[in-house]
């Protein structure tokens, strides 16, 4: 009986929480659509998320393209196919890595903030006195982050794209000697508008998914028995990255599984 009594307490709370993000994430959507609309807080989390995350971009996709320039050079050279690795750099940052891992340097670098500064809003009450004064905080805090992220995150990830082929042509023709003009053919031929569609498809739900965890983390702190204060606050900062994380790579299976 206590087994059964455990089972059905867990799969209640489940469905409870389950509900309760897909609540959340109709909430922001529809603050997002419906008017008014400011542009002011959109271009402040525009800079947050977006300009504040460049140099980390820049930095994580040259070394992604360098590592996937020497790998597959001594790859393909088994194979005698070196002039392939402008094809193989392209479609494997274009195609996967470029969306996924520009997603996670996001959630690292802004979805914890976020998490953060709306956890610290719950636990010193200011999201109740928003709903005193009648203002909706959906769309005093939330739609602004989901419309910079939609808005950012395709534009990192073609940057990480763009800079991890420069990284992989870096390594393959100037340090390796793989022929210049093989190396670009290759990409030009492979990489296609579907390789490019996909990323954007990509890049655009997990914009959704980061603001969508990252924020209702932090918006139902003071239900989610993770402890209050700073406590509190800082474990749901790492489970809200750490779910993102795994969400992330899920729907990125998913993703390719349909669209390919």
């Amino acid at each position: 009986m206590t087994i059964f009594s455990k089972l059905g307490s867990s799969i209640i709370g489940f469905l409870d929480y389950a509900g309760r993000m897909g609540i959340f994430l109709f909430y922001c959507l529809i603050s997002v659509i419906v008017p008014p609309y400011k542009i002011r807080p959109i271009i402040q989390q525009i800079y947050f998320i977006g300009a504040s995350s460049v140099f980390v971009i820049l930095f994580t996709g040259a070394f992604t393209g360098m590592v996937l320039g020497l790998q597959g050079y001594y790859s393909l050279r088994q194979f005698g196919s070196e002039g392939a690795l402008g094809s193989a750099v392209g479609l494997s940052l274009v195609r996967e890595l470029g969306p996924v891992l520009t997603a996670l340097m996001v959630t690292g670098r802004a979805g914890s903030a976020i998490c953060a500064e709306i956890g610290i809003m719950r636990n010193s009450e200011q999201i109740d006195a928003l709903e005193c004064m009648a203002i909706d905080p959906y769309k005093f805090i939330i739609a602004p982050k989901l419309v910079a992220a939609i808005i950012c995150i395709p534009l990192l990830t073609s940057l990480f794209d763009c800079i991890g082929i420069i990284g992989g042509f870096a390594v393959g023709v100037d340090l390796l000697g793989v022929n210049e003009g093989a190396y670009f053919y290759g990409l030009y031929k492979s990489v296609v508008w579907q390789d490019v569609h996909m990323g954007i498809i990509k890049s655009l739900a997990f914009a959704v998914i980061i603001i969508w965890i990252c924020a209702a983390k932090g918006f139902y702190l003071h239900l989610d028995r993770l402890g209050f204060g700073a406590e509190g606050v800082s474990r749901a900062t790492t489970q809200a990255v750490v779910l993102s994380s795994v969400a992330i790579l899920v729907f990125d299976y998913l993703i390719t599984a349909i669209l390919l």
